[in-house]
């Protein structure tokens, strides 16, 4: 079944490699709100999106979340990836935020797989980068932007995981992701409704304008 979506993983064209991965990898089905990886357990496989969305996020000691990045088709968890490899307990939460499908390969096949096979080598390392690059965003958004535009970055990029312009959303849902409050983040939407650059719905959000 990986076949039909080896298309969003560029960078894997060694058809041995393709064979094992169709071999070991398990397909399996995820609905909103699953838990794909929890806090303090052992990671035993390396999740690769082929439909849908999930988020990653950070939990502090008294549940407080933040989003670190989402998890979009054709790409990996490069923190599971991590925890595998060394065999370390997570430190991160996978959450589903769509309805997704994702191929399981499991943790024994990660070592072996970055001697034994350059696209493999190059598809982790590649995904590495791209996450250093979205947790320093997120870092400097964190230490220098301002709430409303952290909010701003926030929807342009959940636009970009999700290709849409219409976004499914609470306010509430949006808080948690920016570890701020659902009274906070309303005043705000409608802040940027107000100048044109935002549309709101019942639990929707047009963000066209940003674009």
């Amino acid at each position: 079944m990986f076949s039909k979506y080896s298309h969003l993983f560029a960078t894997i064209n060694d058809p041995n490699l393709l064979l094992e991965i169709e071999k070991v990898g398990v397909i399996k089905n995820f609905d909103i709100d699953d838990v794909l990886i929890g806090v303090d357990g052992y990671i035993k496989f390396a999740p690769l999106m082929l439909e849908g969305l999930a988020k990653i996020v950070k939990e502090d000691s008294e549940g407080n979340e933040l989003l670190m990045y989402y998890l979009s088709p054709g790409e990996t968890c490069t923190v599971s990836l991590t925890c595998c490899m060394i065999q370390q307990k997570s430190e991160i939460k996978a959450v589903v935020e769509e309805p997704s499908i994702m191929l399981l390969i499991p943790i024994q096949y990660m070592d072996e797989w970055m001697i034994k096979y350059k696209d493999w080598k190059n598809f982790v390392m590649t995904s590495y980068r791209k996450r250093f690059d979205e947790l320093f965003n997120t870092i400097d958004s964190i230490a220098f932007k301002k709430l409303d535009e952290r909010l701003v970055s926030h929807l342009i990029t959940k636009s970009k995981a999700k290709s849409n312009m219409i976004l499914k959303a609470t306010h509430q849902e949006i808080a948690y992701d920016l570890n701020s409050s659902r009274e906070v983040i309303s005043r705000l939407l409608k802040q940027l409704e107000k100048e044109g650059k935002i549309s709101l719905g019942r639990n929707k959000i047009d963000v066209t304008p940003l674009f």
